[in-house]
């Protein structure tokens, strides 16, 4: 995570982060503390470290276990070898589309209820594989129980990045344990007092949905330790075609006590520990790292990142409300720092566990860091952006393979691009404009700073992604009779409850209003670079359809059923996710939130549904109704004492509902261009704002 131009602020942050600091006195078996950097992550029970992995559970349906104490970076993934050459040719199935029949990844479900094999060999292994990798287990080696842990006192100081851990054990002995993650380097540094033992415990790959390690397998994986002398050695791990090297420098003595374990001794007074995950097979050592070297750099970085960027504080409001909405924006800023600022898009559940094997999914990219902009940190976006630079042929590729112009994004991915085999992801459009909705924030929030300099260059290095983005949106929208163009088939929208009429969908509405915002901006980045407008994307940005509506209400999509009740409310976001396009009026906006709010099955709803509520009603001028959506009281909106927003088991953090807090929250505060300050803000409320961007008008 590099750091934000620092710009020191007239408002003392340091209190209100402080006040929201996460303090335990008890296992938190849901809830483990994080430090990290954006590339590196690495997730603690209540001794610092992951000693008690089995105590801190991932569920999946059931059939696996796993555990939330991840140590995990953006680069580590690895693949099972296949039993033969699998190619995403054999999942291609043709569907009839207006422009004729054309090649789509699909899934052949084969799997009976309850069972996680869900199409043909080939499919599954292009689905398991590749996954994101649990780099190995640090915790101590004792005979002192979980259970007979005492007096616990856990404290993560969100200033500092430093989490101190402090327990009585089995003997009656005090610990005090430090930990911290280098701000810029993949490693964790840790100092410990308790006078135990500490295992570094390497496991093999995993192709479980959830499940990053396996440790059923030693015989598939190697595990070599090479002493470089000064208290520092390196461990050298392969696995299949997956390397890595792991640093580990200390005061005490280390020995490899098993095939894939090293224990490392104190020898006298508090044990300092620093181990650095480095990625491929280059043995090149980088400088040793201190403990106290890293709390140091990592304090000075988050001082940094606190006081830089874009500031809420509500301490001088009496409604309870604003205290706990603070403190999901305070710990959100956190997480999204640790867990969704690197080089690539985020996985879903970030660092800490894996969700879809740690692939990510490019339709909740805009959820997880788009807040950055808003927020004044725009620089956080530029490396997952980038990616788009990076993998832009394979989405040309996509595009190709259907006879359309432009690059099609996938949605489930590996770092490569290649999708993923799926009867949902790969029909879904609305990632299309994500990437020109990105990096239009991006630019923005350096010209609102003065950084006209590097908008501009940022603006020329992602025209091309831009444009092609727009080639393809503008290619699929079907002309009609009248003279307007549709969204057709096959396509599941946003509201993924109609994939099985994906043949026959047409026009959803959120997607509709996306399609002209996008390609306005698109154009407009042509002026500004001084190149000649597209009569194509003017015409469809000019005469896409407007979106279906049914007494005086916005429909999910403008065919039989029109509106499914469940799911994410897809609607609500064609006015207020999308700035008004002249597609909707207000006057049937307002009357979607009502009917939503009414009538919708919130208990099915998902975590960045409630920021879309939010910032529709705050479009409209409904502050009361906007801090009541994001804070609606519904399981799938609960933010634990961490700060993570636990959907259920299978999904025990969200990231997509902590960056969709703090977009919301900007919308909310800053309103957008040449329009009002606090239209999400109920009256009455104190509100201490700073270097907010406002959000396009």
């Amino acid at each position: 995570m590099s750091a934000p131009i620092n710009r020191r602020p007239p408002i003392n942050r340091r209190p209100v982060v402080e006040r929201h600091s996460p303090r335990y006195d008890r296992i938190e078996a849901q809830w483990p503390l994080q430090v990290g950097n954006g590339e590196f992550a690495f997730a603690v029970d209540a001794t610092g470290l992951q000693t008690y992995p089995e105590a801190y559970p991932h569920h999946y349906l059931d059939l696996a276990s796993g555990t939330l104490l991840g140590t995990m970076t953006q680069w580590a993934w690895h693949s099972l070898p296949p039993r033969r050459p699998y190619a995403l040719s054999e999942s291609f199935q043709t569907y009839q589309t207006p422009r004729g029949p054309r090649l789509y990844v699909d899934l052949d479900k084969q799997s009976k209820p309850g069972e996680q094999v869900r199409g043909t060999e080939a499919e599954e292994w292009l689905r398991n594989n590749p996954h994101r990798l649990h780099l190995g287990r640090i915790g101590f080696v004792t005979d002192t129980t979980i259970e007979q842990l005492t007096d616990l006192d856990q404290h993560l100081d969100l200033w500092t990045g430093q989490i101190t851990s402090q327990f009585t054990d089995a003997t009656a002995q005090r610990a005090t344990v430090l930990t911290a993650a280098h701000p810029a380097r993949d490693a964790v540094a840790i100092t410990s007092d308790a006078g135990w033992p500490v295992a570094l415990s390497f496991p093999y790959g995993s192709e479980s949905w959830a499940i990053a390690d396996d440790w059923t397998r030693p015989e598939a994986h190697d595990t070599t330790v090479v002493e470089l002398g000064d208290g520092t050695w390196r461990v050298d791990r392969v696995l299949d075609k997956t390397r890595f090297t792991v640093v580990v420098t200390t005061n005490g003595t280390l020995t490899q006590t098993a095939e894939h374990t090293i224990t490392i001794t104190p020898v006298e007074g508090p044990l300092d520990l620093t181990v650095e995950y480095l990625t491929g097979a280059d043995h090149a050592t980088p400088a040793p790292l201190t403990p106290q070297s890293v709390r140091d750099e990592a304090a000075s970085h988050w001082a940094d990142f606190w006081n830089s960027g874009g500031w809420v504080d509500f301490g001088e409001t009496a409604d309870p409300r604003a205290g706990e909405l603070e403190r999901r924006i305070v710990l959100s800023q956190y997480l999204a720092a640790i867990n969704c600022a690197g080089s690539l898009p985020p996985s879903e559940t970030g660092l800490l566990t894996n969700s879809w094997r740690g692939k990510f999914h490019l339709e909740m990219h805009w959820w997880h860091v788009a807040h950055f902009a808003l927020w004044g940190r725009p620089e956080l976006i530029e490396p997952s952006l980038s990616w788009y630079v990076d993998t832009l042929e394979v989405a040309r590729g996509i595009a190709a393979r259907q006879e359309s112009k432009g690059a099609r994004w996938p949605k489930q991915v590996d770092p490569s691009g290649r999708e993923s085999p799926s009867d949902i992801g790969t029909f879904l459009l609305w990632q299309q404009p994500h990437p020109i909705h990105l990096a239009e924030l991006v630019i923005r929030a350096h010209r609102h700073r003065g950084d006209r300099d590097r908008a501009n260059e940022l603006q020329r290095q992602w025209a091309e992604v831009v444009f092609a983005s727009a080639d393809f949106m503008a290619d699929i929208a079907e002309p009609n009779d009248d003279g307007s163009f549709s969204l057709g088939p096959p396509l599941v929208p946003a509201q993924e409850s109609y994939g099985g009429i994906r043949d026959r969908l047409t026009n959803p509405a959120f997607e509709l209003a996306y399609w002209r915002w996008a390609l306005q901006v698109a154009l407009r980045w042509q002026d500004d670079l001084g190149l000649a407008s597209s009569p194509q994307w003017r015409r469809v940005a000019d005469h896409i359809r407007p979106p279906h509506v049914a007494d005086g209400v916005l429909t999910a999509i403008d065919a039989e059923p029109f509106t499914i009740r469940n799911d994410h409310p897809s609607m609500l976001a064609a006015f207020g996710f999308v700035p008004p396009v002249g597609l909707v009026d207000p006057a049937v906006a307002k009357a979607t939130l009502d009917d939503v709010t009414a009538h919708w099955d919130w208990e099915s709803t998902w975590g960045w549904d409630y920021p879309v509520f939010a910032m529709t009603a705050s479009r409209l001028n409904e502050p009361e109704a906007a801090v009541d959506g994001l804070l609606m009281p519904v399981q799938k909106n609960t933010y634990g004492p961490n700060g993570h927003n636990r959907q259920n088991d299978r999904l025990p953090a969200y990231l997509p509902g902590n960056g969709g807090v703090l977009a919301a929250v900007a919308l909310m505060v800053a309103g957008w261009d040449e329009g009002p300050t606090r239209p999400g803000i109920p009256a009455g409320w104190t509100v201490r704002h700073e270097g907010l961007v406002p959000a396009p008008a």
